[in-house]
């Protein structure tokens, strides 16, 4: 099968610069030689204990022979070891490994550091809105600096699953529901996390191993419930969700984690197709896979054997790791003996860890990312707190900014003075401000949207506030959705004396920022929802506010595509902050106050309601196509209640200034299987402000072997304008970018007619017309 790597568009920048310790050159040979002469002194116990990696529980700096793990740790029984915080009980534990286990093998230290380490950055759906490639990377820069510095090598991350279901609550940890964007962003990641030179990652302290998840469809999930079946085509798979996991591979990343779920059938822990044949023998993978938690042990409940079984079929599926479920340590020895295994299978596995152990360059330094001096110079800096909140601004979409009566301006930017009252359940809870999946988060530490304006605004604007409502009037509902320590204080006042007060304070303001929608727990694991509504009492309290007559801005924070049909026609202005990280308030405030123009644009589609779901931009027609223009039409594929168009399209998102792009010239009509075209557009920023824009591709391939979807993004790039500037950008279309896999996998462009269209998102776009011979 021919594989063509697809390239994007986006130069990514230079790498984010620091201070650190680079190991010494050596051959992949010197590696084999090394690990040959390890691996004879081993014993086959000491093998298996390579393959397990358990939670490291609770160990005390300086207690650490006290610990659970300790005696594993000195049999030589732990391959490495999972969420263990603080650089010093990091060295106190790999000491162990080195000084007390038979042969010494250091251990990796692996932890979830997801978007960004104590220094946050905007969750991952959020920061791809950004469509700034070094941005993006910068991010997982700064991550990797932090993190290395408290003693760990090794990150589950970049989380990078294709997803149209925002019921799913994961899609607050990947990146959108499109490719072609995901492999970009996956790209970015890796580089960022490992190193930009795919062939000098990981010499450096300050560069950790990433690894890409969840392998494989983990976002296509039945009815959008976590950890659910998933069943799809082979052509659908590798038309729309494998391209991200191959980018990743491409950039080099160390390591992948198996999905829950499974594909066609076998779960992906067990899929010898997906892990050995795809991963390994199509892509070229030469790393390790590990399980995602406990997912070996889980297939007993998915029905296709015991543990001792199941284990077996994991490792003779190709995966090397077993994260949490200790069932390689506890069955494998006697599979062996059974011949369920064979003993090269093992020494595979085995391999396998080692050489990534090897390349992190412990064998050489154990203590490589153990430096205590570290942690004061390289956590949580100003420097890196300056880097997030650029970045967090920027991840920020505004969804709607017009008056809030005849002949004013849009409310949006807010003058520097008056009153400004920030309402709601969300306006002063620091905790909940970095967002899901930030495990090292300091969450006492981050000011909330109130104190965050508070004090940006000191001696300019009177900042009041009240809380207005609860989460949700169910407060079993809300301890479900505030766990791990983000807490919103549930207050016992009744809704009616919540409101009150919160319209006492409002009376007094000239506008409102109204900090509503989801708290940070109820996206990411385990937190998926039927109902996608703004809840209950928050929107009685939008309703009571937007009587008073005064501005409204709903400061929206949300880990995935919300249903906002009343807003939209109710709110003058929407501002989608997402969860913008650590410096998410400062954020707020200079995007609020005009300081930065909005340039974020949607990576995923928001739905009218949850009937609409799966809703994306990429769809295929239907031979019976809904005529554009038209809501309904009998025997046509459309609903009666509702139009087929979505309330916001990928790729959609406003600024306060305004831009305008001429028609596409292509450098020639038609284009060779070996040529290339030009298309290249002008965009004009028509309004008073400076601002940045997202300027996209989209191609249609009007006539295949097999049908095609109406459109799909085929590059990008985000550009800076002066108020009345021009700008011509250029997108040299190849026959990579027309590559598909037709109905029998082979990858390929076929000659016919092709749609350019480009635009600021992807219902608005010029579009030209190109053949390709």
């Amino acid at each position: 099968m021919k594989k063509v790597f697809r390239r994007t568009s986006v130069l990514l920048a230079a790498a984010f610069l620091s201070t650190a310790a680079v190991q010494a050159q050596k051959s992949p040979q010197d590696m084999d030689r090394f690990i040959d002469a390890l691996m004879k002194k081993m014993t086959v116990e000491e093998k298996i204990g390579q393959l397990n990696l358990p939670v490291s529980g609770e160990i005390v700096t300086g207690q650490a022979k006290n610990s659970d793990v300790a005696k594993k740790v000195e049999q030589g029984l732990v391959g490495g070891l999972l969420n263990l915080k603080g650089v010093e009980k990091i060295r106190d534990v790999q000491k162990l490994a080195i000084e007390h286990s038979r042969l010494g093998i250091p251990l990796l230290f692996g932890m979830d550091v997801i978007h960004g380490y104590e220094t946050i950055f905007p969750i991952p759906l959020g920061l791809s809105c950004t469509w700034d490639m070094p941005a993006i990377e910068k991010s997982a820069r700064i991550a990797a600096t932090e993190a290395s510095a408290d003693g760990i090598m090794w990150t589950f991350s970049p989380m990078v699953d294709i997803s149209r279901d925002p019921r799913w609550g994961r899609v607050s940890e990947g990146n959108g529901e499109d490719p072609f964007l995901g492999g970009a962003i996956a790209r970015a990641m890796v580089l960022g996390f490992q190193g930009t030179d795919v062939n000098e990652q990981l010499k450096r302290n300050d560069e950790i191993m990433a690894c890409v998840k969840h392998f494989a469809l983990y976002g296509a999930s039945e009815a959008g419930r976590d950890y659910n079946t998933v069943d799809m085509s082979h052509n659908r798979m590798f038309n729309e969700y494998m391209y991200p996991y191959e980018a990743a591979v491409k950039a080099g990343v160390g390591s992948v984690m198996a999905s829950f779920n499974e594909v066609d059938g076998v779960p992906a822990t067990a899929n010898r197709w997906l892990m050995t044949d795809v991963l390994r023998k199509q892509w070229g993978f030469n790393g390790f896979v590990v399980t995602d938690f406990t997912g070996i042990a889980e297939m007993v409940e998915h029905g296709i054997g015991d543990l001792q079984t199941v284990s077996a079929r994991a490792l003779n599926a190709g995966v090397d790791l077993d994260m949490v479920s200790e069932g390689f340590s506890g069955t494998l020895k006697k599979s062996l003996e059974e011949g369920k295994v064979s003993m090269e299978t093992l020494d595979t596995a085995c391999r396998r860890i080692l050489e990534a152990k090897y390349k992190l360059g412990l064998f050489d330094d154990p203590y490589k990312y153990c430096d205590l001096k570290r942690p004061a110079r390289d956590i949580f800096t100003k420097e890196h707190r300056d880097v997030a909140r650029k970045i967090s601004a920027e991840s920020f979409v505004l969804l709607k900014n017009e008056p809030a009566g005849t002949g004013q301006n849009p409310v949006l930017p807010l003058a520097k003075k008056g009153t400004v009252a920030v309402v709601g359940p969300l306006a002063n809870t620091r905790s909940n401000m970095p967002g899901t999946w930030s495990v090292a988060a300091r969450l006492k530490d981050y000011p909330s949207v109130y104190e965050g304006l508070q004090e940006m605004m000191a001696g300019k604007v009177n900042i009041t506030y009240a809380k207005g409502s609860n989460l949700i009037s169910d407060a079993a509902y809300e301890e479900r959705a505030t766990m791990f320590g983000r807490s919103l204080n549930r207050d016992n006042r009744t809704d009616k004396e919540l409101l009150d007060e919160a319209l006492k304070i409002a009376a007094n303001a000239d506008v409102i920022v109204a900090a509503l929608g989801e708290s940070s727990e109820m996206t990411g694991e385990s937190s998926s929802r039927t109902n996608l509504d703004l809840p209950d009492v928050q929107r009685t309290l939008l309703e009571a506010l937007l009587k008073t007559g005064k501005p409204v801005v709903l400061t929206l924070f949300t880990g995935r595509p919300l249903t906002l049909n009343w807003e939209q026609e109710n709110v003058p202005a929407i501002l989608n902050v997402w969860f913008g990280g650590s410096e998410a308030a400062y954020a707020i405030g200079d995007v609020l106050f005009g300081d930065v123009n909005p340039s974020g644009k949607l990576t995923m589609t928001f739905p009218k309601n949850v009937g609409q779901i799966p809703i994306y931009y990429a769809h295929k027609n239907t031979g019976r196509p809904l005529p554009a223009g038209k809501w309904f039409e009998k025997f046509r594929s459309n609903y009666l209640d509702v139009d087929n168009d979505p309330l916001y399209p990928f790729g959609y998102g406003l600024s306060y200034t305004t831009f305008q792009y001429s028609d596409i010239t292509l450098s020639a009509p038609i284009m060779g299987q070996d040529g290339s075209v030009t298309a290249k557009v002008t965009i004009t920023n028509t309004g008073k402000r400076d601002g940045a824009e997202v300027v996209q591709l989209y191609i249609r391939d009007l006539v295949g072997s097999i049908t095609r979807p109406v459109k799909e993004l085929k590059g990008f790039e985000k550009i800076f304008l002066k108020a009345g500037e021009s700008k011509t950008v250029s997108f040299k279309i190849t026959p990579d970018l027309l590559h598909f896999y037709d109905y029998d996998l082979n990858y390929v462009a076929e000659p016919g007619d092709f749609d350019l269209m480009v635009g600021g998102n992807s219902q608005v776009v010029k579009t030209a017309r190109l053949i390709l011979k």
